[in-house]
């Protein structure tokens, strides 16, 4: 850091300093310039306590506790010209040890510092003029997980940038900033700047854990619903099983939402699908060429009447002349989510399985070599279970 002459028009050096060389102590110093001003670490913070020692059945103080606009507890930690090692571990304590307070206890811990080191006022006052609400009932103090932390310190020790790069990597807002004391003459000049994430780099690091904590959401949605397709198919499976349906016999379950098997003619498989709000039974053609499928769908089609009487309800033909495939499609509303639902889902799927495969097995049998193969594909695959 320099100092400009402008007289001279040059620049003069401030010498650089150590806390303990200047005999500044942590929380005679440090702790109260923050506490004074808090707006030093860049944003408007509201200071509720220091020295905060209000955990159960320990005997730990944090630094200083504040909130931000947004209502979010700040755990901030500072250390003089050595971070130490365990500065990380000490706040990840504190933030889970505050984690829980809920509005009332932290309305009463800001009256308490207000009261001991401020000399009274209002604290429900001044946590509105703080939030800019007209009223405390408006004001969400300590939301969800949003509990950050601050760490201050002359010099970081590796493990702790290490640690906090980490922290944010996973959606923990955490935040180092790196103060300087400077002397010029016999005036103390403090430097207090942001270095983790750089003031540049922060919204891109936030907006980079949150798509990380989205994906990492939906994929552990998707493999809680794969597990639970899993289970149903294999509950599904014992079912046909036991009512003889011969064309699941060599199935295994499967976490996807449907389960084929061969119909006989090569990649026109029998599927049940399973959903959440339905259950359907289909005959898909999905042969590798699409005038192939609508041939075989329109050499069915004419046989719509006999086809529903035989199946004995009437059955949704969708030619998708858009798409390669076509499908043949009997579907039940159903609340798939619901377990107790599921050995009804099951019922339905094993009567109306072999009611499709009765229907059309003797029309596909007939009419699979006489398909016109436009991408040299077999005529029948008496073992087909593919799609």
């Amino acid at each position: 850091m320099f100092r400009v002459d402008r007289s001279q028009n040059r620049l003069s050096r401030l010498v650089q300093k150590r806390f303990s060389d200047l005999n500044l102590r942590e929380r005679d110093h440090l702790q109260e310039w923050l506490a004074n001003q808090s707006d030093a670490l860049g944003e408007e913070l509201l200071i509720i306590q220091k020295e905060f020692d209000g955990f159960d059945e320990t005997r730990e103080r944090l630094d200083l506790l504040a909130l931000d606009k947004d209502g979010n507890l700040v755990v901030i930690e500072n250390k003089l010209d050595d971070s130490g090692r365990d500065v990380t571990w000490q706040a990840l304590k504190y933030t889970a040890y505050v984690s829980s307070l809920n509005k009332t206890q932290i309305v009463d811990i800001y009256q308490q510092y207000l009261d001991r080191f401020r000399g009274g006022g209002s604290a429900v006052t001044r946590l509105c003029d703080f939030m800019e609400a007209e009223d405390l009932g408006e004001i969400v103090l300590n939301p969800g997980n949003d509990q950050r932390m601050i760490f201050i310190a002359a010099n970081f020790r590796r493990e702790v940038t290490a640690t906090v790069l980490w922290l944010l990597s996973r959606g923990v807002r955490a935040q180092c900033f790196k103060v300087t004391p400077f002397m010029l003459g016999d005036e103390l000049i403090i430097d207090i700047q942001q270095i983790i994430p750089t003031p540049e780099a922060a919204d891109f690091m936030i907006g980079m854990s949150t798509k990380d904590s989205e994906e990492k959401a939906t994929q552990d949605n998707k493999n809680k619903l794969e597990k639970l397709r899993y289970e149903f198919w294999g509950m599904a499976l014992e079912r046909l099983r036991a009512d003889g349906v011969g064309i699941y016999r060599n199935i295994n379950p499967a976490r996807g939402h449907w389960l084929a098997a061969g119909s006989g003619v090569l990649s026109c498989p029998f599927q049940m699908i399973f959903s959440g709000d339905e259950a359907r039974v289909e005959l898909s053609l999905n042969r590798s060429e699409a005038q192939e499928n609508k041939w075989l769908f329109d050499q069915l089609f004419e046989q719509k009447d006999q086809m529903e009487a035989r199946f004995g309800a009437p059955l949704t033909w969708r030619r998708m002349d858009g798409n390669k495939q076509s499908l043949i499609v009997f579907a039940q509303t159903f609340d798939g989510r619901d377990r107790e639902v599921w050995p009804e889902m099951i019922a339905w799927l094993s009567t109306h399985i072999r009611k499709l495969e009765a229907t059309f097995h003797e029309p596909l049998a007939r009419l699979g070599p006489q398909i016109p193969r436009l991408g040299g594909s077999t005529d029948l695959d008496d073992n087909e279970d593919e799609i």
